[in-house]
């Protein structure tokens, strides 16, 4: 088990520029935040110089890990490696753009203990017009197919609790579900106002394709993985443990 009590996920793909801003804000989080916690990056095939980046990083500073894929897998299975991986008790994921801030993560850990989850609302937003008026169009689809009552499914600062994090169930476009995946386990999560930044360097990796005709096929597939959803809880068991089998 970690000795950290969080673990950040940062998806990492060509964000070189953003690096040196992403390890001093964090340094500078981490002296202030009661809660003990630690980044891992997770490159997702990065060709831009952001592994060499952040190698050093995590060499100078035990608080950074990370991981690296052979090539570029998307954002979903970023999220998914990134929990896989985590050895803490809870686990927070921001992206690596910082328009929202770490600073904000107390806000969320203040509720987690009665929740699963506590997932941001990015309030006044500093997006371009475009970006906004594609968000709207998703979070209009995601809400009229699902109507799982989250307000702000595309904020990037959450809160988890790994256990339940490593339950979600995995595909490509789930980390627009996080939340409704895990109210599919029958767990509460809370919602709660974050502050929103514009971006200072690198370029977004969000166009009309992915903010709208993609979340439009991933909402589809949710809705058909909701009505066949395996969910239980064991009530008692006596099962046979690893040291009882017999050599």
């Amino acid at each position: 088990m970690s000795t950290h009590k969080m673990t950040i996920i940062v998806p990492v793909f060509n964000e070189v520029d953003n690096l040196d801003r992403i390890e001093k804000t964090f340094k500078e989080y981490f002296a202030q935040s009661k809660t003990k916690s630690k980044v891992l990056f997770v490159d997702d095939g990065s060709s831009d110089g952001s592994l060499d980046k952040i190698e050093k990083i995590c060499d100078a500073d035990n608080n950074f890990e990370f991981i690296s894929f052979d090539r570029n897998y998307g954002l979903s299975t970023a999220i998914k490696a990134g929990i896989d991986t985590c050895t803490a008790e809870l686990t927070g994921y921001i992206d690596a753009d910082l328009q929202t801030t770490p600073f904000d993560f107390d806000l969320l850990l203040e509720h987690i203990d009665n929740y699963a989850a506590v997932i941001g609302i990015r309030k006044k937003r500093k997006d371009t017009f475009s970006k906004r008026i594609q968000s709207l169009i998703a979070n209009s689809i995601r809400r009229a197919l699902i109507n799982d009552g989250v307000i702000d499914t595309g904020c990037p600062l959450k809160v988890l609790k790994t256990d339940v994090a490593k339950k979600i169930p995995f595909f490509d476009g789930m980390h627009r579900f996080i939340p409704a995946l895990i109210k599919l386990q029958g767990e509460e999560i809370k919602q709660i106002e974050v502050r929103h930044f514009e971006r200072i360097a690198g370029k977004s990796k969000f166009n009309l394709l992915n903010r709208s005709i993609r979340p439009l096929q991933d909402a589809f597939a949710y809705r058909w993985m909701r009505s066949r959803y395996i969910n239980y809880k064991i009530e008692k068991a006596k099962i046979e443990t690893q040291s009882e089998k017999p050599i």
